[in-house]
């Protein structure tokens, strides 16, 4: 020491190296927090400060400015400068990440790994991937890119640039969850792909044997069967077409099949056929088929519309069975009926001659119980008349022959008559008639009488309970008028309500025996054909019907 300076200097001396020292501390703070463009570096001799060149401040602002994080390493790992970024990235402030050893956010599974790579980042131009620790959430992957940075005076320091990939990983593991899925997907798309095919497979032999079975069951049948397409296109004939016109299949097809109808019975055919297919109603017609040997024959055609899941048409079945036999036999009974008419009715009216001789010729001389006999086989008499009249009404419509003379009346006067003279024979009955207006119509008297009375006597036989009968006229739109008859006895089914006016049909119904021959309804729809009318009926099981028919205005 040299004891020759006074305190004064010595107090100086101090004081300067303090100054020094506060200094040197203050370059090298803001060397560490960016506040200086240079960076120290531990050297052989000691730490060593470097300042940038204009140039390097450029980039270094760049650096600062940059998504990734940015590090540079001495040769024993510490940090000798960072950007902010990287700072953030490890959730420390940016004074404090200056100065550390990075080995310390190196998580320790990965640290041999990590410093296999920097050992090779001094010599090349490296990237890996390693997870690095982050003080506040744990770890963040990331890619480290390390390559080598000259200083002055040959020192070099290591560069690290350090990608986040947080939201890359989370797109992979997202897209990798998506691929998972969609695999999933895939293999669930094949199996029930496969599964259809081999549905399809299995579908497609249940189809073929179903058509071929329906085939053979077709052909082997007595009926002339066919399919059609909802528009009418015939796909399919069985065998017995082809031996009954002796026509191929193309022959037949379509419009072909229309030159073996009987020319009377096309127009007719022709019309039910296009309204069953426009409706999707049942299609069935009486007509006549030409045989292969020229002859015709009658024929039942029958289409029944099938329907898919959805009640869209996909195809019709028809059949047409030959009647031909049938129909000589219901003439044959026609004409025995029409033949045992006529028979009966002479002696039905000697018969009825007689008894009506006897009451005059006894008149008060025999006892009373004689009357009521008598008027008893009046009553019986009479009803046999009326049967007798119904048979020959049949064999005259049959034979085409039921006309007579029309003229111009006054419908309100034939209900009135009707209704007045059902009140008479069905006293225990209550008639309630809404027939309050005139309506001009041309008809034959007697017949209308006789269809009004047969919906009457209709209505009284099947309302045993009951007893309350309407009869009503209205006018049905501009050109027709309605008379209807309605009661409230037994009622009629659907299957009821489409045979009630075929000849001979007859209500069976334990509860209800009845009398007749179940004709009078069948006469009264040929009588209002006629006269160019119609019949119908309303109707529901126990709660009674509605007959009624409609003729047109007279203008």
């Amino acid at each position: 020491m040299d004891t020759s300076k006074s305190y004064e200097q010595l107090l100086n001396e101090n004081q300067e190296l303090n100054f020094k020292l506060e200094e040197a501390n203050d370059t090298i703070e803001a060397i560490r927090t960016g506040q200086v463009d240079a960076i120290v570096v531990n050297g052989p001799n000691g730490h060593k400060v470097y300042s940038l060149k204009t140039a390097d401040h450029t980039y270094r602002v760049f650096i600062e400015k940059m998504s990734e994080g940015a590090v540079t390493l001495d040769n024993v790992r510490t940090i000798i400068y960072s950007n902010s970024r990287f700072a953030a990235m490890v959730g420390l402030p940016l004074e404090k990440v200056i100065g550390m050893s990075f080995d310390t956010f190196i998580p320790e599974e990965t640290y041999e790994d990590y410093k296999a790579l920097i050992i090779e980042g001094w010599k090349d131009d490296v990237k890996q991937e390693f997870a690095l620790e982050n003080y506040n959430d744990g770890r963040t992957p990331c890619l480290f890119s390390c390559n080598v940075l000259e200083l002055d005076d040959g020192v070099t320091a290591l560069s690290l640039i350090i990608t986040d990939l947080t939201q890359q990983k989370e797109i992979q593991r997202q897209l990798k969850s998506q691929n998972e899925k969609l695999e999933i997907a895939r293999n669930e798309t094949e199996r029930m792909n496969d599964q259809l095919e081999e549905t399809v497979k299995v579908r497609t032999v249940d189809l073929h044997n179903s058509r071929e079975h329906f085939k053979l069951l077709a052909n082997n049948i007595t009926q002339m069967a066919w399919t059609n397409l909802p528009d009418g296109e015939v796909n399919f004939y069985n065998n017995r077409w082809f031996t009954y016109t002796g026509l191929g299949f193309e022959e037949l097809k379509n419009h072909g099949r229309a030159t073996i109808v009987h020319p009377d019975d096309l127009e007719n055919t022709l019309q039910k056929y296009t309204s069953a297919l426009q409706t999707g109603q049942v299609f069935e017609v009486e007509n006549r088929y030409k045989r292969h040997d020229g002859t015709y024959r009658w024929h039942l055609n029958r289409a029944m519309p099938q329907l898919n899941g959805d009640g869209e048409i996909v195809f019709w079945i028809g059949t047409a069975t030959d009647i031909e036999d049938q129909k000589k036999e219901l003439e044959k009974k026609d004409e025995f009926i029409g033949v045992a008419s006529h028979e009966l009715k002479t002696p039905l009216t000697s018969l009825k001659g007689y008894l009506q001789l006897m009451k005059m010729q006894l008149k008060d001389n025999y006892p009373p119980v004689f009357s009521t006999y008598l008027d008893k086989a009046n009553a019986v008499a009479n009803k046999l008349q009326h049967l007798v009249d119904d048979l020959l009404d049949v064999s005259k419509i049959n034979a085409g022959r039921l006309d007579y003379r029309m003229e111009v009346i006054n419908l309100k006067d034939i209900v009135d008559d009707c209704a007045e003279s059902s009140r008479h024979i069905y006293n225990g009955f209550t008639f309630v008639v809404d027939n309050d207006h005139d309506y001009m119509i041309r008809a034959n008297t007697e017949r209308l009488e006789q269809v009004i009375t047969n919906l009457v006597n209709n209505a009284v036989k099947y309302s045993k309970t009951d007893k309350h009968i309407i009869i009503k006229t209205e006018q049905k739109g501009d050109n027709s008028v309605r008379v209807s008859v309605t009661d409230f006895g037994i009622g009629l089914d659907q299957d009821q309500k489409k045979k009630i006016f075929e000849r001979f049909y007859r209500i069976e119904d334990k509860k209800y025996m009845t009398s007749g021959l179940g004709m009078g309804l069948y006469i009264s729809s040929q009588i209002m054909s006629t006269h160019n009318g119609t019949m119908g009926v309303e109707s529901e099981p126990g709660k009674g019907s509605t007959f009624y028919f409609e003729l047109p205005l007279e203008k």
